[in-house]
């Protein structure tokens, strides 16, 4: 596994937890 790949799929688990994070403070 290249390290340019292991960087990139971090920051999509990130940007994924900030939208469940942004979306629940919508909902409540």
């Amino acid at each position: 596994m290249t390290c340019g790949y292991n960087s990139g799929f971090a920051l999509l688990v990130v940007l994924f937890i900030l939208l469940i994070i942004i979306g629940a403070s919508w909902l409540y």
